[in-house]
């Protein structure tokens, strides 16, 4: 249990072994879908999504694609994911033509040819899972258009004892245990447990996000046992950037 959480190579590699399982477990999780569902319509997106072009970033199997279906069926949806067997279970999947995905690490995306201007970035599950945060946010607000918007949703460590108990309680006497029945690799869920224990509270990634540079930076929590412990961020690409660098 004293192990630090899993990083790059070694983590997609976890991501893969657990890609036969993971639809099932997270299905058998309360909420996770309905709350992916929240997140996507707080983000906001106009209409029906067209001409709104948008990156999934940390897509894994395509559950968080499917929301934000839900709310931008004709949006152009670019999903990205460095595991490529979770990508293989996307890809799978019934999608829309507008919907593409791509093998690539968020920090190597113009390599694997993902370039912007996005609309908004839906980032869920990925940030504590990165070497360098920071540096990333810093990178995917320049992926956006200027007045666009990321979103991440995750976990986050509680605010206060109770939360933090309950994460532990529900890691250690559900979800790691659910794991060992199904095969689904419990490395990858003992790295779940220990990343939120150890990363950013909602606070302390709202001050994250300032600090990378956006701004109207706000965060709200969900329903149901997740409620204080997963949080949807909203952060805006300020419009002024562009025109201080032509300056």
């Amino acid at each position: 249990m004293s192990r630090a959480p899993l990083r790059d190579a070694e983590l997609a590699s976890a991501f893969d072994a657990g890609a036969p399982a993971y639809d099932l477990l997270v299905d058998r999780n309360p909420g996770y879908h309905e709350n992916l569902r929240l997140s996507a319509r707080r983000l906001g997106v106009p209409g029906d999504g067209a001409g709104t072009r948008i990156l999934d970033a940390g897509c894994g199997t395509g559950a968080s694609t499917a929301a934000l279906l839900t709310v931008a069926p004709n949006a152009e949806i670019v999903g990205i994911d460095a595991a490529d067997a979770m990508l293989a279970r996307a890809r799978e999947k019934d999608w829309p033509p507008g919907v593409r995905f791509v093998h690539s690490p968020v920090e190597n995306l113009a390599a694997a040819g993902v370039h912007g201007p996005f609309d908004a970035i839906f980032a869920a599950y990925l940030f504590r899972n990165l070497a360098d945060p920071d540096g990333q946010l810093r990178a995917l607000c320049e992926l956006l258009r200027p007045g666009g918007t990321l979103l991440v949703h995750d976990y986050t460590s509680g605010e206060d004892g109770v939360t933090r108990a309950k994460w532990h309680a529900v890691c250690w006497g559900i979800v790691i245990p659910l794991a060992v029945v199904h095969r689904g690799g419990t490395g990858l869920y003992r790295h779940l447990w220990r990343s939120v224990a150890e990363f950013d509270d909602a606070p302390a990634f709202a001050r994250r996000l300032v600090g990378a540079g956006f701004t109207d930076v706000r965060f709200a929590t969900v329903p149901g046992w997740q409620r204080g412990i997963e949080h949807t961020f909203l952060a805006t690409r300020p419009r002024a950037q562009v025109a201080e660098r032509r300056a």
